[in-house]
């Protein structure tokens, strides 16, 4: 388990606050996973089980009962620590059909080959009615190789979604246009120009990263808002029945 000072850094490098602004050169990316989940999470409630978790980053968003975590045992990263309370071998959720009142889904779908199998299973565990709150990339690099699989339009959503009957109920895109320039260009600088020379990386922040961050952020407020390319989908949705 990691200590209380390395949780509330690694929290505070979620959050889109001034702090974030000032010092993580993936602000934009990770402003709107946070706003995203912060702004559905009253939807998730009572059982929930996060379908691939990680270290929960964002548990402390969610006001449920019980938190089961599950995850793949080989996922493109150590999970040494995590808090893993089931392991999933891709094929069948190891759980009794219809026992979760809702289900988190949080920048997994990239990771899964085959989509349709896991969402078939997710529908099987979520009890009818209940809440699926889902967020994954689309304009964003290639992570965690070789486990990465897909990027998904809103259509390609959607249609995914209904094939396997659920309803949503909110579908949101998040990280405009030129979002995504600012975050391209921090990527680049932080992560591949200077990923040899971890000093140079950190020097470098408060002379490119922030200037970008603040440039980007202004830009976004006064230019109009391009939705054609974005970060994230966050959706919304929920398990209806079958019709006879």
């Amino acid at each position: 388990m990691q200590s209380p000072i390395k949780q509330y850094i690694r929290q505070k490098k979620l959050e889109p606050g001034i702090i974030s602004l000032l010092t993580n050169p993936y602000y934009f990316v990770k402003k709107g996973i946070y706003r995203g989940l912060e702004s559905y999470a009253q939807f998730l409630s009572g059982r929930m089980l996060d379908f691939g978790c990680g270290n929960k980053s964002y548990s402390y968003l969610f006001r449920v009962k019980e938190h089961i975590g599950l995850d793949v045992f080989h996922a493109g990263h150590d999970h040494t620590d995590e808090p893993i309370d089931v392991f999933y071998d891709g094929k069948m959720i190891p759980f009794q059909a219809e026992c979760f009142d809702s289900v988190l889904c949080a920048e997994v779908f990239e990771h899964l080959f085959d989509c349709e199998k896991s969402l078939s299973e997710i529908r099987r565990v979520l009890k009818i009615g209940g809440y699926l709150l889902l967020t994954t990339p689309f304009f964003w690099e290639e992570h965690e190789q070789p486990y990465d699989f897909g990027r998904y339009t809103e259509f390609g959503l959607r249609e995914l979604l209904a094939r396997h009957h659920f309803e949503i109920l909110h579908y949101e895109k998040y990280g405009n246009f030129i979002e995504v320039l600012a975050q391209l260009w921090n990527l680049y600088l932080f992560k591949k120009l200077f990923r040899r020379f971890a000093f140079l990386r950190f020097v470098i922040i408060p002379f490119l990263i922030v200037p970008t961050n603040l440039m980007g952020a202004l830009f976004s407020i006064l230019l109009p808002k391009i939705f054609d390319v974005f970060h994230h989908s966050v959706i919304v949705a929920k398990k209806v029945e079958l019709s006879v």
